[in-house]
């Protein structure tokens, strides 16, 4: 545990680089994949030449998330044991929900209704899209508590663009107007909304790094 506690923080951005990198390289192998227009969960569907990669790769950038909670909790145990297990519970939702269940319980779009794969597939890539996006939520709150007001509203402008984006790629999902100028762009406005809900993430886990640098 205290190796964890040491190191999870890269353990978070290596799970956050794994993860952001997995369409791109696994792109390369499937020719017939539009970055522009296609979801990044149809790397794992059952007709997917590089689905067994993609399953793969899921489960371990999302076992590297889980790898990161106890350094997470750790950081704020002392300001809020609250607010440290929700910003902790945030991140393992994600990685949980959506790495390691989209890993062990791929879609099939060929199926005309939901198997119960497909099912569990999108609640857990439902709950964890959505810790994936109140994480900087729970940093405002903690610095806020903590009076770091600088770095409070630093992730609140970066919360207020992540939420910006999302509403954008859950627009683009909606049949009646996903036919509109980049929002018939849905994997390109997947990919923007995944970009920009990492960076409160990655801003998070290198300045924890820094800081745990400085005080060495």
């Amino acid at each position: 545990m205290l190796f964890l506690k040491k190191y999870g923080f890269y353990f978070l951005l290596l799970g956050v680089l794994s993860d952001f990198l997995t369409p791109y390289i696994l792109g390369l192998f499937y020719p017939e994949m539009n970055q522009m227009t296609m979801v990044m969960s149809v790397f794992g569907d059952v007709a997917s030449p590089v689905r067994g990669a993609f399953l793969v790769w899921s489960v371990v950038s999302g076992v590297l998330f889980v790898l990161a909670l106890p350094a997470i909790y750790e950081t704020f145990r002392a300001t809020s044991r609250t607010l440290a297990s929700l910003l902790a519970l945030a991140i393992g939702l994600y990685g949980v929900g959506d790495c390691i269940f989209t890993g062990l319980f791929s879609i099939d779009t060929e199926q005309s209704t939901w198997t119960i794969s497909t099912w569990i597939h999108n609640i857990g890539s439902g709950l964890g899209y959505t810790g994936f996006l109140i994480f900087p939520l729970f940093l405002i709150i903690i610095y806020r508590k903590q009076g770091k007001a600088r770095q409070s509203n630093i992730y609140l402008l970066l919360f207020i663009i992540s939420l910006l984006s999302a509403g954008v790629y859950g627009l683009a999902r909606i049949p009646a107007i996903n036919d509109l100028p980049i929002l018939n762009k849905i994997g390109f406005c997947q990919r923007i909304s995944f970009f920009l809900n990492y960076l409160p993430i990655v801003v998070f886990a290198v300045n924890q790094i820094k800081g745990s640098k400085n005080k060495v």
